[in-house]
């Protein structure tokens, strides 16, 4: 499976089916409003078949936006039930495009033990085993490509060094 198709498998199923019912409805909806407008006035063709299309796959869109913004937050160990209502009740999509750029980075497994650990810890809840490189003096969690550790500057085992 490609990345896409992982992604749209973290929408639940009562999201996508409640999506489709959504577009469906309000697509007819503005499809009867342009064909027997309230006003009188004559709505033109192009109009009466393209305003209920695409108002249609907006809703359709949205919806299956805020579905995966409940699914991924679950997945990602967040507040989902917050963040889906920030999502829908936010005005304009604010809410879905702040998820998109506060949202944690995935959890990572324990090589040892399998367990799910979020990314912001430097070692397994379960096991102990650490899930992150640390720096062997301070122990605090460094990123694979330093060469010096940034909290207490020691040199890191493994990277060869610049020469001075």
């Amino acid at each position: 499976m490609s990345k896409f198709t992982d992604n749209l498998a973290v929408i639940p199923r009562v999201a996508k089916v409640i999506a489709w019912i959504a577009a469906l409805g309000s697509g007819a909806g503005i499809a009867y409003l342009t064909s027997f407008p309230p006003d009188g006035k004559p709505v033109p063709p192009a109009a009466r078949v393209l305003m209920p299309i695409l108002v249609a796959v907006v809703v359709l869109v949205l919806i299956h936006l805020i579905g995966y913004v409940y699914g991924d937050a679950k997945r990602r160990g967040m507040r989902y039930v917050m963040w889906t209502l920030l999502a829908i009740f936010v005005p304009d999509s604010i809410g879905i495009i702040l998820y998109f750029i506060l949202r944690d980075p995935l959890p990572v497994n324990c090589p040892k033990c399998g367990a799910s650990v979020l990314s912001k810890y430097t070692f397994c809840p379960s096991c102990g085993t650490s899930v992150k490189p640390t720096c062997p003096q301070c122990g605090k969690p460094v990123e694979p490509t330093w060469r010096n550790c940034g909290h207490c500057g020691a040199p890191l085992p493994g990277v060869p060094q610049r020469a001075a």
